[in-house]
């Protein structure tokens, strides 16, 4: 495997219905390690220390719970992206996100004739969605057919 940048999202302790819901989303293989299976047999023992969510279309997705004791601040500094010319996907992907969301920006297209759109999930999580529109006649003058 090459380099790769994924999303690491940080929760407190809602690691893992936020990655399950994610799972619901995408599909894929969910594997999650709590503390306690390394040894901690403290308050954070059922916590998530790593989530990770591998799916079908190849997105990588991490997330943990953030321990008692550590600062946690809830979904500000992150914004997932998904974008792409799968419309039926990404349509898809949108409508499963915004169950118990807040929609933003609604998924329509745009002046840059891409279809996108803005919204919160249900954990606080930041979401865009861009469908790549058909820029085939961008620039292009009309006619010029064959003749």
């Amino acid at each position: 495997m090459g380099t790769r940048l994924n999303p690491y999202i940080g929760f407190k302790d809602t690691a893992r219905s936020a990655m399950e819901f994610y799972r619901s989303v995408f599909g894929g293989e969910l594997n999650v390690s709590t503390f306690g299976e390394f040894g901690d047999s403290g308050p954070n023992a059922d916590h998530v220390m790593h989530a990770q969510l591998e799916t079908p279309s190849g997105f990588t997705l991490m997330a943990s719970d953030t321990p008692d004791g550590m600062t946690y601040e809830p979904g500000s500094s992150i914004t997932v992206s998904l974008s792409g010319d799968d419309a039926d996907e990404l349509r898809g992907y949108w409508d499963k996100l915004c169950d118990g969301g807040t929609v933003s920006t609604p998924l329509e297209k745009q002046m840059w004739g891409d279809e996108f759109g803005m919204l919160t999930d249900r954990f606080g999580i930041g979401w865009v969605v861009n469908i790549a529109g058909d820029h085939s006649q961008d620039g292009q003058a009309e006619g010029g057919g064959a003749g």
